[in-house]
């Protein structure tokens, strides 16, 4: 215990951390919030300026100082963007706000997506030079999908090229007269230093260094805008709720709580998007903003309940059965594994024996902290909806479900966009492979989306990422924190094998050596397969007729996808049924190896009509040996094509960039499937081989300046074009000869 106090307090320091005796809130007074928006938006400033205005922190860090709370880890501070989500609170108003720092970064995409699960309010910032952008509108689809309330905050008006009307109207053209103003700056720009409230009615104003503002009435100047947006703003409120419209009829207006009343509700049901205005980087606006999210975002109770993996709903009573799910392991020297959760249901208490829903082991808490990034503060209990931490778990990964007694919760909620970018990755001194993959499970626990594959069939790690950035930031880390260096490579491809037409082929297996003997002899037709084909009963080759008297049939369900059928039509006992599972072993033995490039065939029926045994020397040996030569000989006659991964791709660009875009996808042999409008952005949608989306990430980036996104999904396999095949048959066998 006393190695970790010594520990507990070296982080404790950082920043200059007021420590003071953690309250232990209620249900009612905690509110969880999301700090999400594009990369360079300034989310780590402003969370820097919402912890020193609260008094949690002396001073406020700086980004290019390497000394803000949330940019705490070396590869963060190394490349000057966050990585990873990072947790902290603040009490504004006698709540706690919870508020969860997200990467602005689409490669990072993961931690947005795990703190809008976990919180109950976004709070998107928008760049006031340049409005929304690619990240932002990839943020906000996410909140439409999980159904979260939105506020919009416009951040850096005080930079020379912000435009507020300008972004503002960006924002209505994209997300429609949802965005309601609730501010507005006087003189957005270098000077900047006031803005208009237009739900209090009230001038903001600050000295160069920020902080605390003069409030002051409204000068008559701006009182018709003023005015005019306040209106604006009343009847948006009134429309959330059926009382305040009939008081808004009557009377034209709302009081302040009223209008919050009204604000809160339409947050809930996604009708209103607030719009703030701030400058984090000199705490202008942000004490404002914080006695806006304290009293009017919702709370964990206003928010539509978690269902558990059972479809229960589960109430985030405080005094209901206990209940926590670890959303988030944080990887720390001098700790280790720091591992974050929220409060489901009910209470837990510093001590308390938990059961593991997900691995059934017992695990103690022998801690609880409140976290503001690296820094830790004990507390004694955290109610349901609170948002905590715990060190030193014997057994727990992220994703996992603690209970108490009498309570059998499971949580899944949290779902990942699929990979973007692949690359096969090796340790450059062998024996520090499996060490390697030690630390990569490591990592993964840190960021869902880094998946680690090990290729039995490529013969190849993949580690699959979000993005080119994404996978240079994990090899950062093992270089640097593990001291493993390694490379990265182009996957290959996972190409599968077919045939086109049906072929005939036998094969004799004899053997003699002294003693016992070996054969066996089989007798095959294979053809393609597809789905509801009816059952054989008549081949033709070379004139003669081969009829089919189907014994059995077997359908294989193989594990690369696709099917193989197995059919036995051997009359008048020619092969014992006894040696066909043995002829099935050496056709799947030769579906694992396809004839032309070595991958694995699929799709193929395979019917045993004939053969020969032998009354001592037949053997499952002889009949598999036999089985798998005579099903090569006939797959190489039945026309074998090879098969390529097919993906459907959905390209979120700005109409500018269109067809520079679909220019790059022709020439990608990407087959265009239709396009679209969405959120201000065209949407494209492709279907493109696997083999070139290798470096796409890069070279849409390139392309478009960053301001282009896009998702993939696995949808099928195809047949390549005769001439990519014809170089992929050449390619392999250059490299058998060269293993030969």
């Amino acid at each position: 215990m006393c190695n970790f106090s010594l520990d507990f307090f070296y982080y404790a320091n950082i920043n200059n951390l007021n420590l003071k005796d953690m309250k232990v809130y209620q249900t009612n007074e905690i509110k969880n919030i999301a700090l999400v928006g594009s990369a360079g938006s300034g989310k780590t400033t402003l969370a820097e300026s919402m912890l020193f205005e609260s008094g949690v922190i002396k001073r406020r860090g700086t980004v290019e100082a390497k000394n803000t709370v949330s940019d705490y880890f070396p590869v963060e501070q190394e490349y000057g963007y966050s990585v990873f989500p990072t947790v902290f609170n603040v009490e504004w108003n006698n709540k706690k706000l919870n508020i969860i720092d997200c990467p602005g970064s689409d490669d990072f995409v993961g931690g947005a997506i795990t703190a809008l699960n976990v919180t109950d309010q976004a709070l998107v910032l928008v760049n006031g030079q340049y409005g929304p952008e690619v990240g932002t509108q990839n943020i906000f689809r996410y909140t439409e999908k999980l159904k979260k309330p939105v506020i919009f905050l416009v951040n850096q008006l005080d930079r020379e090229t912000c435009d507020f009307d300008t972004v503002l109207s960006q924002m209505k053209e994209i997300y429609g007269p949802k965005c309601v103003p609730v501010q507005y700056p006087l003189n957005a720009g270098s000077n900047f230093n006031a803005l208009i409230d237009v739900l209090l009615m009230k001038k903001y104003s600050w000295k160069p260094e920020g902080g605390a503002p003069i409030i002051e009435d409204i000068p008559a100047e701006e009182m018709d805008k003023a005015m005019e947006l306040h209106q604006a703003l009343v009847e948006a409120a009134a429309e959330n709720d059926e009382a305040l419209m009939d008081k808004f009829f009557e009377t034209e207006s709302l009081t302040e709580d009223e209008m919050r009343e009204g604000i809160r509700k339409g947050l809930v049901t996604r009708s209103i998007f607030p719009v703030f205005c701030v400058c984090g980087g000199r705490s202008m606006g942000v004490r404002r903003l914080m006695e806006f999210l304290g009293n009017v975002v919702p709370f964990v109770s206003e928010m539509p309940k978690i269902h558990n993996t059972r479809g229960e709903e589960v109430d985030p009573n405080p005094d209901g059965p206990t209940s926590l799910y670890f959303f988030k392991t944080g990887m720390e020297p001098h700790i280790g594994e720091v591992s974050y959760f929220k409060v489901m249901s009910g209470a837990v208490k510093a001590g308390d024996d938990l059961t593991n829903a997900d691995r059934g082991s017992k695990e103690r808490l022998a801690q609880l902290y409140t976290c503001a990034g690296a820094n830790r503060q004990p507390v004694d209990q955290l109610n349901a909806g609170d948002i905590g931490c715990t060190v030193k778990l014997k057994d727990v990964k992220t994703g996992n479900t603690l209970n108490g007694k009498d309570c059998e919760n499971r949580f899944d909620f949290i779902k990942y966009p699929n990979s973007k970018y692949s690359r096969a990755v090796k340790a450059l001194n062998e024996s520090e492979t499996e060490k390697m993959m030690a630390a990569l499970t490591k990592m993964r626990q840190e960021d869902p989306t880094w998946v680690v594959e090990q290729s039995k069939e490529l013969r190849q790690i993949i580690v699959h990422g979000q993005g080119e950035f994404h996978l240079r930031t994990l090899k950062w880390r093992m270089e640097n924190n593990e001291k493993i260096m390694i490379s990265y490579e182009e996957p290959k491809i996972p190409y599968r094998e077919t045939i086109t037409k049906a072929a005939r082929a036998d094969y004799r297996h004899k053997k003699q050596s002294g003693g016992a003997g070996q054969f066996g002899e089989v007798h095959l037709i294979v053809e393609p397969y597809a789905e509801g084909m009816p059952d054989p009963t008549l081949y033709k080759f070379g004139g003669q007729e081969f009829r089919m008297n189907i014994k059995s049939k077997e359908e294989i369900d193989l594990e690369w996808g696709g099917k193989l059928v197995f059919m036995n039509s051997v009359v008048g006992g020619a092969i014992d049924a006894r040696f066909m599972p043995a002829i099935l072993k050496g056709v799947m033995a030769r579906m694992e190896q396809g004839p032309l490039t070595g991958s694995y065939a699929r799709d193929v029926r395979v019917i045993v009509y004939d053969g020969k045994m032998h009354p001592v020397d037949s053997n499952e040996l002889s009949f598999m040996l036999a089985a798998r030569q005579a099903f090569a000989e006939a797959f190489k006659n039945a026309g074998p094509k090879i098969l390529e991964p097919i993906f459907d791709l959905e390209v979120f660009v700005p109409a500018d960039y269109m067809g520079d875009v679909m220019s790059d996808l022709q020439g990608r042999r990407a087959l265009i499937m239709g396009m679209d409008s969405e959120a201000g952005y065209q949407k494209l949608s492709a279907k493109i081989p696997q083999k070139e989306l290798a470096n796409y990430s890069i070279t849409l980036s390139s392309i478009t300046g960053g301001r282009a996104s896009f998702t993939t999904k696995f949808a099928s396999y195809e047949l390549v074009p005769t001439d990519v095949q014809n170089e992929l048959i050449k390619k392999h066998e250059a490299e058998a000869a060269e293993e030969d």
